[in-house]
């Protein structure tokens, strides 16, 4: 895989923006059954958690480099990602909580941010000793999910976006590989941590 692909691919698919995506799948993929909330007010939960699981880590992160403690957005060092990694997590896990707290959302709404940010944690515990791959783990996380809701909601038919979405991690770790950003094993872990995380804390909270 050449570095421009490689680098489009872990731009378009950052961890930070999978929460987002996500939601717009659950939003206007499933059928209506499955989420109550009106068709005309769903772009509000997709703003807001766009909001809260993007544009304020993205412009934590952002402040965090401007004072010095990252060198880059794309946080090369293990040593540099844990307040990033904290900061995210907690900001995902408030969301959970905004959902949770208002009972017009859905549950599926809260439990799927709460395991993201569990994901989120996870990875900021292993990154103090090890650098494992965010971008994976978010992968994984997501194909975690999708593999639940299948479950939940078999009448969605999902088998063809989980065929795509596998195809997609693929890619994604395949490039994370080709930019030496991490190595197999960083890859390989964080995709089956999230994966395992997202799927197994799917079934205990759904």
């Amino acid at each position: 895989m050449n570095r421009s692909l490689a680098k489009a691919l872990s731009v378009l698919f950052h961890p930070l923006l999978m929460p987002t995506y996500l939601f717009a799948f659950i939003l206007y993929y499933l059928p209506a059954p499955f989420v109550s909330f009106p068709v005309q007010h769903r772009w509000y939960i997709l703003g807001l958690a766009f909001f809260t699981t993007f544009l304020i880590p993205g412009i934590g992160a952002y402040f965090m480099q401007r004072t010095g403690y990252i060198d880059s957005l794309e946080m090369e060092k293990r040593e540099q990602r844990s307040l990033p990694l904290l900061f995210t997590g907690t900001c995902y896990a408030v969301t959970s909580y905004l959902f949770y707290r208002e009972p017009v959302f859905d549950r599926v709404f809260y439990v799927a941010i709460g395991l993201i940010a569990a994901s989120v944690f996870l990875t900021y515990i292993i990154s103090l000793y090890w650098k494992i791959s965010a971008h994976s783990v978010g992968m994984g996380g997501s194909l975690g999910l999708l593999l639940l809701l299948n479950r939940m909601a078999p009448e969605a038919m999902l088998l063809g976006p989980i065929m795509f979405f596998i195809l997609l991690a693929g890619a994604v770790m395949s490039a994370r590989l080709a930019l030496n950003a991490h190595t197999p094993a960083q890859v390989y872990a964080g995709f089956s941590s999230g994966l395992l995380l997202a799927f197994i804390g799917g079934l205990i909270s759904l």
